[in-house]
């Protein structure tokens, strides 16, 4: 299967070549594309030096209208484009480890939607804070209760797509600028009838670098959530898909 994994960055130079070579080790028949927001500290110049040297490594530099849910959709569109059958998407802090790559992949087996879950039997949430651990839970009891969904990492960043999930959502409709596009996508997909798999994951927070995460992104994201319900229940979902 046609598999390209899609890694949105903003300053991730510390991280991402190493990154690009455990990927490899793990799954080395996909290609990789760093949908990069113009980092201040080179990280889109870095991978302009490693897709030299590795055609299967692939580059988009955004200049405007920057945020993970413009940069998600941009990678999304760029993968469609290429050709891709299965979509992976994931963080380039080692968050995500690489090692789960061959399980998610295989999870396309049983399911359209496969997602690196924290929260199933075999999952945990490891080296985060009292609070950021207590936000993500609550965040999850949050969406599962708005939207109505019982998917238990409501959150996770790090899934694969089959290409008709992504066809069938149009990724040019949807409408979360930051963060919420994750829920966004998985709550469509739910929607038009897709089969969603959780595949444990141990996430572990990054070592190197800084989060990009603040109160304002987390309020912005919590008030997305009952707007997806409503669009949903309403005839605009269907005007938007």
């Amino acid at each position: 299967m046609k598999t390209m994994v899609m890694i949105p960055t903003y300053c991730e130079a510390e991280n991402i070549e190493r990154l690009i070579g455990q990927i490899f080790g793990y799954a080395s028949q996909v290609d990789i594309l760093v949908v990069d927001d113009s980092s201040p500290d080179g990280t889109g110049q870095l991978i302009d030096k490693l897709s030299v040297e590795n055609p299967r490594i692939h580059v988009l530099h955004r200049k405007k209208l920057r945020g993970r849910g413009l940069a998600g959709i941009a990678g999304l569109r760029y993968a469609l484009n290429w050709g891709a059958e299965a979509v992976v998407e994931m963080d380039a802090d080692f968050s995500h480890d690489p090692k789960y790559l061959p399980a998610l992949l295989d999870g396309l087996n049983q399911a359209d939607v496969v997602l690196g879950s924290r929260f199933v039997k075999g999952g945990a949430d490891v080296g985060r804070g009292f609070v950021r651990h207590a936000i993500t839970v609550f965040a999850n009891w949050y969406i599962r209760l708005v939207l109505k969904i019982g998917i238990r990492d409501c959150t996770s960043g790090y899934r694969v797509f089959k290409r008709e999930v992504l066809e069938t959502i149009d990724v040019d409709s949807l409408i979360s600028r930051g963060p919420a596009i994750v829920q966004e996508i998985l709550y469509s997909s739910i929607l038009s009838g897709f089969r969603v798999k959780e595949v444990p994951i141990v996430f572990i927070d990054r070592q190197r670098g800084n989060s990009s995460f603040n109160f304002k992104i987390m309020f912005e994201g919590f008030l997305m959530i009952p707007i997806l319900r409503y669009l949903a229940k309403s005839e605009k979902w269907g005007q938007l898909r």
